[in-house]
């Protein structure tokens, strides 16, 4: 019996409590994957849920061809399912969709035939997005601004997360914790082309978002990440020797001052104690930012040497 042909697309779609969506998702999928001339594949994530949304992957795996599922031990978040997904896939181009169907899926062939121009990664811009404007849309445009502001990759939207890649891209990134919303700047750092496409948003008909207005917080926190992995990384002694001059600088300019004043103006820091507290939450907020970042540095040293991945798959199914 022939070997199945080894997809060219590979579209990994994270999934957590959608029961009711994966139905509709599959229908919608297998008729985008149908109408390729290129064999492709979906891999189908389920990241820990609790209700019966494996048993509805494994219903789309029977019934569609090119359907793959796996079953993570317990719910570790997007990144990480992203990856379990990322390490399965065969295709040359590797896909991501949400599983909550307000991506459509018969973009796909469009940003797929922006591979033939050249890029490297194709992301979908949601122009016309269907989410409440005060809660989701407002954020998500700061978030956006202050990622392609720092990174230097400019994208009017990194949340979407139908996104295109070339798999030598995507496979040679390690995502860890919240990460994965910032893989087209990864790639960006390595050279990829990147291209921007208006995509089609509808709004959620089935399930519950997943995701609230606290989600911005964590996107700058680890824009700080991102930003020392790109700058430092391969050099943290510039950042952290740099702050610990300007920081001993700043000091002895302070001590100097405050002797000046003691001296010529007869005035004690002593009797300004908002002044010394002032000082004293400056440069705790400067350690604490520092020793995160370091976190981060031994975080990474240590999944790369145990090259343990940051989530256990119990069972697969629809794999060779």
């Amino acid at each position: 019996m022939a070997e199945p042909a080894k997809p060219y697309l590979s579209v990994i779609i994270p999934v957590f409590n959608e029961e009711e969506s994966l139905p509709g998702l599959g229908e919608e999928l297998a008729g985008v994957l149908k109408g390729l001339d290129k064999p492709g594949e979906v891999i189908l994530v389920d990241d820990g849920s609790t209700d019966s949304s494996y048993a509805g992957i494994q219903a789309l795996v029977k019934r569609y061809p090119g359907f793959k599922g796996v079953r993570l031990g317990r719910n570790v978040g997007q990144t990480a399912a992203l990856s379990a997904g990322i390490a399965q896939a065969q295709g040359e181009i590797i896909g991501m969709l949400d599983a909550d169907r307000q991506n459509d899926p018969r973009d796909i062939p469009m940003l797929l035939a922006r591979f033939g121009e050249g890029y490297d990664v194709v992301s979908g811009w949601r122009k016309d997005r269907q989410d409440p404007g005060l809660t989701r849309i407002l954020p998500s445009r700061i978030a956006n601004a202050l990622i392609s502001w720092i990174t230097g990759v400019h994208l009017h939207d990194y949340g979407c997360t139908l996104k295109l890649y070339r798999a030598v891209y995507l496979k040679s990134v390690r995502l860890y914790g919240e990460m994965h919303r910032f893989i087209p700047a990864f790639a960006g750092f390595l050279g990829a082309r990147i291209a921007e496409v208006p995509v089609n948003h509808r709004p959620r008909t089935q399930g519950v978002s997943k995701y609230g207005l606290g989600r911005t917080f964590k996107v700058v926190l680890d824009l700080i990440t991102v930003k020392f992995m790109d700058a430092y990384m391969a050099k943290p002694i510039y950042l952290f020797g740099g702050s610990g001059l300007a920081m001993s600088g700043a000091g002895l300019l302070m001590a100097a001052y405050t002797l000046h004043r003691k001296f010529h103006d007869h005035v004690f820091v002593k009797d300004q104690p908002l002044f010394q507290v002032s000082i004293f939450f400056l440069l705790a907020g400067l350690q604490l930012l520092l020793l995160g970042l370091v976190a981060e540095i031994l975080i990474r040293v240590y999944f790369d040497i145990k090259d343990k991945p940051p989530y256990f798959i119990r069972e697969t199914v629809g794999f060779n």
